[in-house]
């Protein structure tokens, strides 16, 4: 699995799974803590449809941290104040660059929470779809 879809899933998904699985990593592996989780901004890009180009629409509050985990370095990043979920992230993502074992068995679970949120994303949708307003029904 892809880091991006991997992190997307952690983030959107249920805050547990990510927690269950940097526990998993913490109570077996040597590991390292390298920055702390921090706040920080970032600039946000956005592509302008007419042109196709990029610009900058603003800045957004994030929280980094970065460890090692068996002499990898993992990442996490996160927007907003969200200190436990990016060290999570940042422990998940070294697991992944160390390809410990435990990594394999993530893949049934994160599939699992995708298939989640992407059912409870239709719901929503089917939920307000129910609201929309049909103009050519109305009476003028």
């Amino acid at each position: 699995m892809q880091r991006r879809r991997r992190t997307e899933i952690l983030i959107e998904g249920d805050p547990n799974l990510a927690k269950e699985l940097s526990e998993s990593i913490l109570h077996k592996y040597r590991w390292k803590e390298l920055v702390s989780p921090r706040q920080g901004m970032t600039m946000v890009k956005m592509r302008e449809t007419a042109k196709n180009s990029l610009f900058y629409i603003g800045e957004v509050l994030i929280t980094e941290a970065k460890v090692e985990v068996m002499d990898q370095i993992g990442a996490g990043i996160v927007v907003g104040m969200k200190e436990d979920l990016a060290k999570q992230l940042a422990i998940i993502d070294a697991a992944y660059k160390a390809a410990l074992p435990e990594t394999e068995d993530w893949e049934k679970n994160l599939i699992e929470e995708e298939q989640r949120i992407t059912q409870a994303k239709i719901q929503k949708q089917d939920e307000l779809s129910k609201t929309k307003v049909l103009f050519e029904t109305m009476d003028v």
